[in-house]
């Protein structure tokens, strides 16, 4: 899975890189944007299946005291998508544009049936006025990445080093249950994120570049692309609702 991963080649200067002559870029980048759009229908479908419909609900999720949890089954669900990633970074070393486009499809509808949670803990007004406001962020910072001269590649490792410290964070206060860290951690989260998805865009745009018209390998790209897109759209949205959704 060496595609997928956040740095790129700098083979290629970011002022040099200027999609707006180049229709192949804009064509690719489409692609992109298109996965993550249908990604997205994908998992608020089984996301809305999931929270909604009682059989699967009850297998999946808990309710005990007015706090809603995962069930065993849900946890398993829940973590799957990391083991996938994992499993792909040591078998797809060489993927080809199916089998890349096939560890997408399985991750987001992976983490999509584990959004079911979102459904049960907060209101669909809240929901989809997140979604709202992080679809609109969204755009507004892919373009950011995807029209900038300046590279981004050391934001790029500054956001992944503090990814890294969040996640450690977060583990924290796991056991610590402060609302204030939760809080901070959660503005920090919607900060990192909204930084990624503008260095991802540009990482895609170079990333374009180095493989020099390669169907196959950007066959390949526009799954990893999309699916780096996904994770930062779906994380942002998370952080967002933590602190501006409201419960059931």
């Amino acid at each position: 899975m060496s595609d997928f991963n956040r740095g790129f080649a700098r083979s290629v200067p970011t002022d040099r890189a200027d999609m707006s002559v180049d229709v192949g870029l804009r064509r690719f980048m489409l692609g992109v944007y298109n996965k993550v759009a249908l990604g997205l229908v994908l998992s608020a479908g089984l996301a809305y299946l999931t929270g909604s419909f009682a059989p699967v609900r009850d297998l999946m999720f808990t309710v005990a005291n007015g706090r809603v949890g995962y069930s065993i089954l849900g946890w398993v669900i829940a973590f799957a998508p990391l083991g996938v990633i994992l499993f792909g970074s040591f078998a797809l070393r060489n993927a080809t544009p199916k089998s890349a486009a096939a560890l997408y499809w399985t991750i987001v509808s992976l983490i999509g049936a584990s959004l079911g949670v979102v459904v049960l803990r907060y209101t669909g007004a809240s929901i989809g006025t997140t979604f709202l406001l992080t679809a609109t962020s969204f755009g507004a910072l892919s373009l950011v990445g995807y029209t900038t001269k300046k590279n981004l590649t050391g934001m790029g490792s500054f956001l992944i080093m503090g990814l890294w410290g969040l996640v450690g964070a977060m583990l924290i206060n796991v056991f610590l249950q402060s609302s204030a860290m939760a809080m901070i951690v959660n503005v920090i989260g919607v900060l990192i994120f909204a930084g990624l998805i503008a260095y991802d865009t540009q990482r895609l745009k170079m990333q374009y570049y180095e493989l020099g018209g390669d169907e196959s390998a950007l066959g390949v790209a526009t799954s990893w692309g999309a699916l780096s897109l996904y994770l930062d759209f779906i994380n942002l949205f998370q952080f967002l609702l933590a602190i501006f959704g409201s419960r059931r």
